[in-house]
């Protein structure tokens, strides 16, 4: 009985951290994509699955996001066929592969220095 209660104890404490760590991680905002037409049904097309961090961090040529967003249509992202070259053109002009790369912004966790 100890051992279940010991258990229950050890996955709600965990389950308590991965909740905290997904609402305390900073998540890139959709603001970091160029407001306008083009955007806005790129945010509704792309940020039903994804996070725009996953888009902002991106720094790929026009065939790379060709290539990417062509899986990800084949994936089932719902998106017009006559949007799918403006939305390339869109990726390549704002992500492009000499762009400064990616910055994460830092959390509010602070690595812990171990003394040995």
């Amino acid at each position: 009985m100890f051992r279940y209660s010991l258990l229950l104890a050890g996955s709600l404490s965990f389950a308590c951290l991965a909740v905290f760590v997904c609402l305390a991680r900073p998540h890139a905002e959709s603001a970091d994509l160029l407001p306008g037409p083009v955007p806005a049904k790129f945010k509704t097309a792309c940020l039903e699955c994804h996070d725009a961090g996953i888009i902002v961090q991106q720094r790929l040529n026009k065939a790379a996001w060709t290539k990417e967003m062509d899986k990800m249509i084949k994936w089932g992202a719902v998106v017009d066929p006559g949007d799918r070259d403006v939305f390339i053109e869109y990726l390549t002009t704002k992500f492009p592969t000499d762009k400064e790369p990616y910055v994460a912004p830092r959390t509010a966790f602070k690595k812990m220095k171990h003394d040995r």
